[in-house]
């Protein structure tokens, strides 16, 4: 066993991964793992630069991981940084602060990077599943039933700045990275004219020195929004080939929320969330209620985020637009993602 910290920095939220891993055996033994909303993207697509209060949020959650790493005597560190800083004027900032915090080198790597490390977090126990034909998976009502996991797996990772598609059988055959992650495209069609971005703090703005969101969003910015992923989605296709996909495997806080409303959970359990199997209809119907609802409505569900709550409905927009453009009749939500992907590479 080799004991490893994982953290994924992305547009949205920074996630720290402590866990004894096995190469041998495949076991991935999870010590700690926590999240934190600091959406360090906070307007990098109109102004190309890293705020500074972005940035004194996410070395504050730096700041807290360390002391987490030290305490569980993680023999190696690996940071990495996505969307966010790839596409930031001033990502030495970032990289400075970082390294005087945690003292490793963020790696800010690309979108092919991501999506490899997606890939494996998510299907290193679908491909064993695979191998045995079949498993026990929780079903949308609870409780399980024999499924079988046919392969290739179209790997789909939802973050706050960019989405990664991968196709894959056990190692990756296709990837790409499009710019339509939930922050991005609530930043760019979901606000008012002349605004730059969701507040902060996730609250509706309530002066004109803050951002106001469309509450709910117009018909127009709905259907703007759906023409910037269809778009996306066409240049997706340029590299992964979405329709050969035998298995839809969605990842991170956008998917993951969205298997939540739909299992009618009391709060957020991950352990119910993980390889649940969500219809197509369903992500239909909660994608067209997010839609319409105001703020307070989306942040009275119970399995909402606060520091999703802005942005869930473009979230779930994208994973429906995945869908339908695929032709996936559900998808199976997994809870391990590129941070389980950059915790393998750590242990070999």
């Amino acid at each position: 066993m080799k004991r490893v910290a994982a953290i994924d920095c992305g547009t949205n939220s920074i996630r720290l991964l402590v866990a004894d891993a096995d190469p041998r055996t495949g076991e991935l033994k999870e010590l700690d793992r926590r999240m934190q909303i600091v959406r360090l993207g906070q307007g990098v697509d109109r102004t190309g630069r890293l705020a500074p209060e972005a940035l004194e949020r996410t070395f504050a959650a730096c700041r807290e991981y360390a002391a987490v790493i030290k305490g569980l005597g993680a023999e190696q560190v690996r940071f990495v940084a996505t969307s966010a800083s790839r596409d930031a004027e001033n990502r030495e900032d970032f990289v400075r602060g970082v390294v005087d915090i945690l003292g490793v080198q963020p790696e800010v790597i690309t979108g092919d990077q991501e999506a490899e490390f997606s890939f494996t977090g998510a299907t290193k126990e679908l491909t064993a599943i695979g191998a045995a034909g079949a498993e026990r998976l929780p079903g949308e009502g609870g409780g399980g039933r024999r499924v079988g996991l046919p392969q290739p797996y179209l790997v789909v990772d939802i973050g706050g700045g960019s989405t990664e598609f991968v196709l894959g059988d056990g190692s990756v055959r296709a990837a790409r990275s499009v710019d339509i992650g939930c922050v991005r495209m609530t930043e760019r069609h979901l606000v008012h004219q002349g605004e730059a971005h969701p507040s902060p703090d996730h609250r509706p703005a309530t002066s004109a020195s803050h951002t106001s969101l469309t509450d709910p969003p117009s018909p127009a910015q709905i259907a703007a929004m759906k023409a910037d992923i269809a778009a996306a989605l066409d240049r997706a296709e340029e590299a992964v080939p979405l329709g050969e996909a035998a298995t839809l495997v969605g990842l991170a806080g956008s998917v993951t929320t969205v298997a939540g409303i739909a299992l009618g959970l009391a709060h957020y359990d991950s352990a119910a969330i993980h390889h649940s199997r969500i219809p197509l209809a369903k992500v239909r119907e909660i994608t067209e209620h997010l839609l319409t609802s105001t703020h307070a409505e989306r942040a009275a569900s119970p399995v909402i985020h606060p520091g999703r709550v802005d942005v869930i409905a473009a979230g779930a927009l994208v994973l429906l637009s995945v869908m339908e453009r695929s032709g996936a009749r559900e998808v199976v939500v997994s809870e391990h993602d590129i941070l389980d992907g950059i915790a393998w590479s750590i242990a070999g």
